[in-house]
């Protein structure tokens, strides 16, 4: 039942119950991406582990979050058990072996994976703003945060750079504003309050160098096999708004470093999107836009993109029309909105006579899904009844003990699992301060030096400006300068760094359809 260059993904069923005939998802058109959605419990996990496995045995690199554990197990060859090898005869399965598949496994807190991290310039103010769910004042802000560290030349790499540049903002917004348009320090400090909440949730684990390199999740092993990257995300989902916005990251890096390939005969990657709709939930227009747009665009350099949730509401339709290859398990239809979703569901099929997919949905068993995917010139084929195959890999998670082993010898050791904190918009902005700090206390100094008795030449004669006039002219000295508020270090620092960014003629970055900082 394998065919090469196509995926085995089950075999469909008669009305009567009967096997029909095996369903294959083809590799060439494996980069039109997909749907996976279905109630808790109905076999999204399994099928999405037999979609990577198929995917990596063809050579193509797999990107997936693994909420709960259980997709840890592709790491390791599959064991027989009754419920799996009953499937494999049930379906006529006769080619089926088990097998285990290469895995990076990678974590933002760097506790069940190798540490993943961005710098804030290549996250971009949009999704920044949108992590920190940004008012429309508060957006304008970063953007303008943005478009200075651009001009100035400030590397904005980790939080504390950021914290750093809205310092100065904030202490400088009356002469910025006349530059870049309206800082409102109000404004600012509901920002500075936004990331010291996201440092509380671990975000400043995500932010910093080394930042991970597409090139490290697009290999392939030695055996041919494609790559598995596998997310740890059961504690990054304590974090969902962190959790979507790594991925969306994840797909524009991809989208702006991927060169044009057309339409390959199988994908560069792969990409799972699991928990789609926490992409989408309260997601601003102009966001939900640039992700239709970035998944309408990437086909074309080689990238699948699947998304898998719990029910085809939770995307877009004008990202849902997007989605060529479809597996669709059962859906419980209590409420108005289930009723409506096991509807739209079935309106999105290519209609089978043999059934009413309404109907069908409801009463899918576990394991057991509507599949449509694109066969001959790239147009849907007839939605069919379909029994998934059983995986290759272990179904369940690892050990800790074993994902250690598996991290051991991962092509990536090393390389991400220590912090580089090199020069960056905090230390220059530090430097700056201080070389002005020096400045004043030398300037301080020598208005000191030149107030001090016997530092002036001349005759001190009685009655011809002697010592009462000179004690005069310095008391009146002192008494214009008395009124005098000197400027503090940091406001000359800042004003500085103001002057310095106001007559810069800088050179703009290039940021991406998601604002991203081009590498």
């Amino acid at each position: 039942m394998i065919e090469d260059g196509k995926i085995f993904i089950g075999a469909s069923r008669n009305p009567d119950d009967s096997i029909n005939k095996p369903e294959y998802l083809d590799l060439k058109f494996g980069n039109r991406h997909g749907l996976v959605t279905g109630a808790t419990g109905t076999g999204k996990t399994v099928t999405l582990q037999v979609l990577a496995e198929g995917f990596s045995r063809a050579g193509v690199p797999v990107f997936a979050a693994d909420i709960k554990g259980d997709l840890s197990g592709i790491a390791a060859k599959g064991e027989a058990k009754d419920f799996l090898t009953k499937r494999a005869e049930q379906i006529g399965f006769t080619d089926y072996e088990f097998d285990q598949f290469p895995v990076i496994f990678w974590d933002l807190f760097g506790q069940k994976g190798h540490r993943v991290r961005t710098t804030v310039a290549e996250m971009g103010p949009l999704l920044l703003a949108r992590l920190m769910d940004a008012s429309e004042p508060q957006e304008g802000v970063i953007n303008i945060a943005f478009k200075i560290a651009d001009q100035a030349g400030l590397p904005l790499l980790d939080l504390k750079d950021f914290t750093s540049l809205l310092n100065y903002m904030g202490e400088n917004a009356s002469e910025l504003s006349s530059q870049f348009g309206l800082i409102s320090k109000a404004s600012v400090g509901s920002i500075q309050r936004a990331l010291l909440v996201l440092e509380q949730q671990g975000a400043e684990h995500f932010f910093g160098e080394p930042a991970l390199k597409i090139s490290d999740i697009m290999r392939t092993s030695n055996n041919g096999y494609g790559q598995i990257s596998v997310l740890a995300a059961d504690k990054l989902m304590m974090n969902p708004r962190l959790y979507a916005t790594f991925l969306l990251w994840l797909l524009s890096e991809l989208f702006e470093e991927l060169p044009e390939v057309g339409d390959p005969e199988k994908p560069k990657l792969v990409f799972f999107f699991d928990e789609a709709h926490l992409l989408f939930n309260d997601a601003p227009k102009v966001l939900v836009e640039r992700v239709e747009q970035v998944v309408r665009l990437i086909r074309s350099k080689g990238v699948g993109v699947y998304f898998v949730t719990q029910n085809p509401l939770d995307v877009p339709e004008t990202v849902l029309a997007q989605l060529g290859n479809r597996a669709q398990h059962a859906l419980r239809a209590y409420s108005p909105r289930e009723q409506k979703a096991v509807k739209t569901a079935a309106d999105t099929f290519r209609p089978n006579p043999a059934f009413d997919c309404a109907t069908v949905i409801t009463n899918l068993g576990t394991g057991e899904a509507l599949v449509s995917t694109l066969e001959a010139k790239g147009a849907p084929s007839i939605v069919e009844r379909t029994l998934i195959r059983p995986p290759s890999g272990r179904v369940g998670p690892l050990t800790d003990g074993e994902r250690q082993q598996v991290m051991d010898r991962s092509p990536v050791l090393g390389v991400y699992d220590e912090d580089v904190d090199r020069e960056s918009a905090f230390e220059m902005l530090a430097a700056r301060a201080k070389k002005a700090a020096e400045a004043e206390a030398a300037k301080r100094a020598q208005e000191e030096a030149a107030e001090q008795p016997g530092t002036t030449s001349g005759w001190n004669l009685p009655g011809f400006g002697g010592d009462d006039d000179n004690r005069q002219g310095r008391g009146q000295s002192r008494g214009r300068s008395s009124g005098y508020q000197r400027e503090t270090v940091v406001e000359a620092a800042m004003k500085s760094v103001a002057r310095t960014v106001a007559t810069q003629v800088g050179r703009a970055l290039v940021r991406g359809i998601l604002g991203s900082l081009k590498r």
